[in-house]
């Protein structure tokens, strides 16, 4: 018999009760092994409305954007693609070769850029502007239907305006 005095509220673990809890460890450890990882490198950030420039793997013939209203990929000649945010939220791209075999595939994150952009919140009703430094409205998701039906109107008047004006 031990004469060790186990302090009050601790109580000896059994043989089994050591076995099970390294068990458990051990199941715990392969599920989280189990869950997909992902690399930093496996994610191309881009932001809404912007382009990025990115390789593609060697014999690259053809690239699949998973949800194209949220990015879309313009091939290039000499080995790249330009990733472009559409939409924000999360998409794959899948890179074949010439014989359809998979060689790459990652996942594209589309945000929005934050850094000089305000958001006016009135109730329900959303306006986003680009303080960069003077704030003018800057058309976003989410906006209020009516705010982003002025000012995308506007734009588009002013945008036809410079498209006539250059064809003079």
């Amino acid at each position: 018999m031990s004469t060790d005095r186990i302090p009050a509220g601790h109580r000896r673990r059994g043989p089994w009760t050591v076995a099970a809890t390294l068990l458990a460890a051990v199941f715990v450890g392969h599920a989280v092994q189990a869950a997909p990882q992902e690399a930093p490198g496996n994610s191309v950030l881009v932001l809404v409305d912007h382009a990025k420039v990115v390789r593609l793997p060697e014999k690259a013939r053809t690239v699949i954007v998973g949800n194209p209203a949220i990015a879309d990929v313009t091939l290039q000649r000499n080995g790249v693609m330009v990733v472009t945010g559409k939409s924000f939220g999360v998409t794959n791209l899948i890179a074949l070769d010439s014989s359809g075999m998979l060689l790459a595939e990652s996942l594209v994150r589309v945000s929005a850029a934050s850094d000089a952009l305000l958001t006016v919140q009135r109730g329900m009703e959303r306006e986003s502007y680009s303080c960069t430094p003077v704030c003018q409205p800057s058309l976003q998701l989410g906006d209020a239907q009516k705010y982003f039906g002025e000012a995308g109107a506007q734009a588009t008047s002013r945008n036809a305006m410079a498209t006539s004006a250059d064809s003079k």
